[in-house]
């Protein structure tokens, strides 16, 4: 999950002629959600957006207090485009999560924060609209979050399982063919190379 938090002095969102969204001093977000994605990805972000200290304390001392401190807004925009990997100069979105499951996931994330903060301070954007939205950046003052790479997933798991699975069944089998290949490669290159079994029977018919 990755998103571009914004200090700002205001901003606004507006589908068609109309504002369905604004705020004052705070934050806005723009939030890109990956089909990998999880509730883990969520808890993190939500956490991290909430608690960043960007803002001044009272005697103004830079970057002292988070967006909850200062009972500042936070407004949030879903940007699938976030998610954009380049194929050349095209953007490419697959790794989007699909909008049927993002919507309900997005707003998932939305209720986390109005319970983890203040309901009535936590605005929206519309999801899926085409918006646009208007950041007065203060400062100006962007950071770019990332939610970390958990764990595997299962399927990736599986398929580690089934990589070593397969490489036992190969120890146990003993030396491959290709190995007793190079072995009789190197014979016929060197006349004089015999294999231990060879050298053992040698041994035994000297003197």
């Amino acid at each position: 999950m990755r998103a571009i938090v914004q200090r700002v002095t205001k901003a606004t969102v507006t589908v068609g002629e109309e504002q369905v969204s604004s705020i004052g001093r705070g934050l806005c977000v723009l939030l890109g959600v990956s089909v990998e994605d999880t509730q883990k990805d969520a808890d993190y972000i939500v956490r991290k957006i909430l608690n960043l200290r960007l803002f001044e304390d009272e005697n103004g001392r830079a970057w002292s207090k988070s967006v909850m401190d200062r009972d500042f807004e936070v407004l949030c925009v879903s940007q699938f485009t976030l998610q954009c990997i380049l194929k050349g100069n095209k953007p490419d979105f697959h790794s989007a999560m699909p909008a049927e499951l993002a919507q309900p996931f997005y707003n998932s994330i939305l209720e986390n924060m109005r319970s983890t903060y203040k309901p009535e301070l936590i605005k929206d954007g519309q999801f899926g609209a085409y918006m646009q939205v208007n950041i007065q950046n203060d400062g100006p003052v962007t950071i770019e979050l990332t939610s970390p790479a958990g764990p595997k997933d299962a399927k990736l798991l599986s398929k580690q399982e089934k990589q070593q699975q397969r490489k036992e069944k190969t120890r146990s089998k003993g030396p491959s063919e290709s190995g007793r290949e190079k072995s009789a490669l190197r014979s016929r290159q060197d006349p004089n190379a015999t294999s231990g079994a060879e050298g053992a029977l040698s041994s035994e018919r000297e003197p």
